[in-house]
């Protein structure tokens, strides 16, 4: 690889980094393996830099390798079990302690929902809502049809939704995600 090309792909990634290292906690849930992935996915835009980037579209096509990155891990046999782990939390102290505990528990709230939801459709969730993708993105990311997108993030919605009122949480629906 140029020099050129090779600096180019250091500022794409210093600047793509932390949006997919996130996006790869929301779909697995673990930081340690959101980490693995994203670095996973920044290895195989690496090698395909030369072709890709020329693309207006560069951090679409890294959603779409992190997400294909993932889909295959969790088909792995070892991979098939999530686990949920707490994660320390860093003190933001110019937040108010009731609202920042009240932010901390629905967060943590809808984390363990999310991962309640089918991996395709807490992909969807997780592109159109945490990761701002309109419809057509996220088609292009996933690969599929836009009524596609449409279904499954109708579907996921609904899960979630579920997922949350099972967990004793009804009340979060009411205010976060009423239909």
């Amino acid at each position: 690889m140029k020099e050129a090309q090779a600096r180019a792909f250091r500022e794409f990634a210093v600047a793509n980094a932390g949006p997919l290292r996130r996006s790869a906690y929301l779909f697995c849930g673990d930081w340690h393996f959101a980490e693995d992935l994203m670095q996973a996915s920044l290895v195989k835009v690496y090698r395909a830099w030369s072709r890709v980037q020329r693309q207006d579209r560069l951090g679409n096509y890294a959603r779409q390798v992190l997400l294909r990155t993932w889909l295959d891990e969790k088909r792995k046999p070892w991979r098939r079990a999530e686990f949920s782990a707490t994660v320390p939390d860093t003190p933001d102290v110019s937040a108010d302690p009731d609202e920042r505990a009240q932010r901390d528990w629905t967060r943590d709230v809808v984390r363990t929902a999310l991962l309640a939801i089918p991996p395709k459709q807490r992909a969807v969730v997780v592109l159109r809502y945490f990761d701002d993708l309109s419809v057509a993105e996220t088609a292009q990311v996933m690969r599929c049809s836009e009524g596609t997108v449409k279904s499954q993030t109708a579907r996921g919605l609904d899960a979630l939704r579920a997922a949350l009122r099972a967990g004793g949480h009804a009340d979060l629906v009411e205010r976060k995600f009423a239909s």
